[in-house]
């Protein structure tokens, strides 16, 4: 006999279903009608939404560096620093989220990035890049000053920056920039840079006088082939790639250094003033890259001018020397992914007292497994402190880093 079946489905369920299946049959449309407008891809530069009519473009990537290091991991910068106690480290060194593109039209770009383990923003800037030979650029960005400064942290030679860094560097500025590369025939091959800065560091919000930063660079290519800001020839250049530069910075302000914190003081210039400082740096600079062989240098001059003073001027001098080469190219034995580099940097923070003098040596190895978005750097230095009032002081310094790009 048969037996109906009693049991009720309520109106609402059957409302909420229904509600469902509406929804996910109009996010089915939603998603089919986004990729024909959307392409979604992983690229050089992390995951990439770009717009099929290429107008659009939204890249995001993260980068991580963990670090170990013994007996310290900053260099000696002061002759106490030389007897301190021993503080072997493990450390994320540093965080970055990335975020760049163009919007409206492919030669109007942007791009911002953040150090999360420290919560700063690093960079944020507009370019518009419509034309090869005339660009320009609003922000906060590292200026171009120094090569060794410009190139990302990501795509150094070795574990970290020379000694010289930290006297020479202007780092990150707010500002605007024009800025071109002049194809010329044969050797008549420019870049140049120009911009008219803040000059207080990264991170300012206002200026302390009348007075801005001012900085310029020419660079030469003079085989007719421009030569990027990275270190180490992964590329492999079949051509030899050389280029010759000079920068030059003038500003008035209380600082004497910057760095990623923003404006800064060099030892003997602390507790500056508004506009006490009157600085005035130049760069010349030299870089080639062929077959595997990579080669960078820098020489500095920077005077202070303490404008409260009676104009007691310091001037300081420092330069480093860098090369790298991957040895598979001369030795079969040798893995073609190993590159090994060295690295001498010298600085007179008074070139009046020529006694006064800090070295730095460095031998570092690179293992390349997805070229700079996945490698492992160690590296060895040797650091000499010499003041005519004390005795020598010596050190060595040990250093591995792993950096990641996702």
């Amino acid at each position: 006999m048969y037996k109906e079946n009693n049991s009720n489905i309520s109106p609402k369920i059957v409302i909420l279903i229904l509600l469902l299946l509406i929804g996910f049959k109009g996010f089915s449309q939603q998603e089919k009608d986004t990729t024909k407008l959307m392409n979604v891809r992983y690229g050089s530069k992390g995951i990439e939404l770009e717009t099929r009519d290429k107008k659009f473009l939204f890249q995001l990537a993260s980068r991580l560096q963990f670090r170990f290091s013994t007996p310290n991991d900053t260099d000696p910068l002061t002759y106490d620093d030389y007897s301190q106690d021993p503080k072997t480290t493990f450390k994320i060194n540093r965080a970055r989220l990335k975020v760049g593109g163009h919007a409206f039209e492919p030669w109007l770009k942007y791009y911002w990035e953040y150090e999360l383990s420290q919560s700063n923003l690093l960079d944020f800037r507009i370019m518009i890049e419509k034309w090869d030979w005339l660009s320009f650029k609003v922000g906060q960005w590292k200026t171009e000053f120094t090569r060794e400064r410009f190139i990302s942290s990501g795509e150094q030679q070795m574990v970290d920056r020379s000694l010289i860094n930290r006297p020479f560097t202007v780092d990150r500025q707010l500002g605007v920039e024009v800025y071109g590369h002049l194809k010329g025939a044969g050797i008549a091959d420019f870049n140049y840079w120009a911009a008219a800065l803040t000059g207080t560091g990264r991170g300012s919000t206002s200026n302390d006088d009348n007075h801005l930063m001012y900085f310029g660079r020419a660079q030469w290519n003079f085989l007719g082939r421009f030569l990027d800001f990275e270190g180490c020839d992964l590329e492999f250049h079949e051509k030899p790639t050389p280029v010759i530069a000079f920068s030059a910075i003038t500003n008035r302000s209380p600082y004497t250094r910057f760095s990623q914190a923003g404006g800064g003081s060099l030892d003997g210039f602390e507790d500056g003033l508004p506009g006490q400082y009157r600085v005035n740096q130049w760069n010349f600079e030299t870089a080639f890259m062929y077959r595997g062989f990579s080669w960078q240098s820098e020489l500095h001059t920077k005077e202070i001018i303490d404008k409260i003073n009676n104009n007691d001027t310091t001037i300081m001098k420092g330069y480093y020397i860098q090369a790298g080469y991957f040895f598979h190219n001369v030795f079969d034995w040798w893995p073609k992914h190993l590159e090994m580099a060295g690295r001498h940097a010298a600085y007179r923070p008074d070139n009046s007292i020529r006694e006064n003098r800090q070295d730095e040596s460095t031998l570092a190895f690179n293992w390349f497994f997805k070229g700079h978005k996945n490698k492992l750097t160690s590296e060895v230095s040797y650091f000499s402190f010499q003041d005519k009032t004390l005795p020598l002081q010596q050190g060595w310094r040990f250093r591995i880093q792993w950096d990641i790009s996702l």
